[in-house]
C-alpha cells in the first residue's frame, strides 16, 4: 500500500466558508452546475433556496447538504447566509454516501457533533503534521458516518424515498451533467429516458420550477461563464467545446442570458481579479 511522505504533509481536502465558493461572482453558487469533487455544505445562518439533482428545496439554518461529484445543484442563501463548505476530491475508497442528501438537523446534540467534527478536521488541516492526508481522510470517514446516521434518524433509511416524478427528474439531471456539452436537445434527453418531451418538462417544472429546457440552458450557461471568466481559451473553442453550432450563436446565447457579451464578461472578470 502506498505511504505518503511524512516530510511533506499536504491534503487535497479543503474547508472554506460557503461564501468563498462565490468568489468572483455569486453565480458560482447560484447557477445550476455540477462539480468534479464531493461537497458537504453546512448552513448555519440564513434562508434561501437550493436545487439538488433537480429537486427544489428550502434552505435554513442547521441544514446539511451532501453533494456528490456530478450532481447538478445550485444554492442561494442571500446576503445574510453563512455556512461551512468541505471540499473532498471524489474517491470511492472514502466510502462516502453516493447519493445527494439534504439533512435538516434539528437535534442540538447532532448539530454540536457535526461542528466538532468540522473543527477537528480544520485543526488537522491547519496543523499540517506528518501523515496529514491519512488523518484528513479519517476525519472525512467520520463525517460520512455522521451523515449516514442522520439520514437514518431523519428518514428511517440512508436514502430518502422518492416519487416516480422525482426519479425521472434526477435521472434527467444526471444525464445533463454528463452530456450537456454534446449539443443534445431537451427532446434528445427525453428520448434517452423513454418519455415524451412534454412529460419530462412537466415533471421538471413540478420539482424544480423550471422546464427541462431551462435546466439544460442553465447548465450550459454556467459552463460558458466558467470557461469565459476563468480561462484564456478562444471563444470559438469554448463554443465548440459546448456543442454550439457557431461562435455567433454562442455569443448571442451568452448575451441573451447574462445581458453581457462573452468578450465583456472576460474583461470584467480580469478586472475583478486584478482589483
Amino acid at each position: 500500500m502506498p505511504v505518503s511522505d511524512p516530510a511533506s504533509p499536504t491534503s487535497d481536502i479543503r474547508i472554506t466558508s460557503i461564501a468563498q465558493l462565490t468568489r468572483n461572482g455569486s453565480w458560482r453558487l447560484t447557477g445550476l452546475h455540477d462539480r468534479n469533487e464531493d461537497l458537504l455544505l453546512w448552513v448555519t445562518k440564513g434562508q434561501g433556496l437550493a436545487t439538488l439533482q433537480g429537486i427544489r428545496r428550502g434552505v435554513g439554518a442547521h441544514n446539511a447538504f451532501y453533494i456528490p461529484a456530478g450532481t447538478l445543484f445550485s444554492m442561494d442563501l442571500g446576503r445574510t447566509g453563512f455556512g461551512i463548505a468541505v471540499r473532498i476530491p471524489h474517491d470511492p475508497s472514502l466510502a462516502l454516501v453516493d447519493t445527494p442528501l439534504l439533512l435538516r438537523v434539528r437535534d442540538v446534540h447532532a448539530q454540536s457533533e457535526l461542528t466538532g467534527l468540522l473543527d477537528n478536521l480544520q485543526r488537522e488541516l491547519d496543523h499540517a503534521a506528518p501523515y496529514l492526508e491519512e488523518a484528513a481522510r479519517a476525519h472525512v470517514a467520520l463525517l460520512s458516518v455522521w451523515m449516514r446516521r442522520q439520514a437514518l434518524a431523519i428518514y428511517g433509511t440512508e436514502e430518502p424515498a422518492t416519487t416516480a416524478g422525482q426519479r425521472l427528474v434526477e435521472a434527467f439531471c444526471a444525464l445533463v451533467a454528463r452530456e450537456f456539452r454534446t449539443g443534445k436537445t431537451m427532446a434528445d434527453f427525453a428520448a434517452m429516458l423513454g418519455v415524451t418531451p412534454t412529460h419530462l418538462s412537466r415533471a421538471c417544472r413540478e420539482h424544480t420550477g423550471m422546464t427541462a429546457a431551462d435546466v439544460l440552458t442553465k447548465r450550459s450557461l454556467y459552463e460558458a461563464r466558467l470557461l469565459i471568466e476563468t480561462t484564456e481559451l478562444p471563444l470559438k473553442e469554448i463554443s465548440e467545446t459546448l456543442g454550439f453550432g457557431s461562435p455567433a450563436y454562442f455569443s448571442r446565447f451568452v448575451l441573451q442570458h447574462t445581458g453581457t457579451s462573452p468578450t465583456d464578461l472576460r474583461k470584467a472578470a480580469a478586472k475583478l481579479r486584478k482589483g
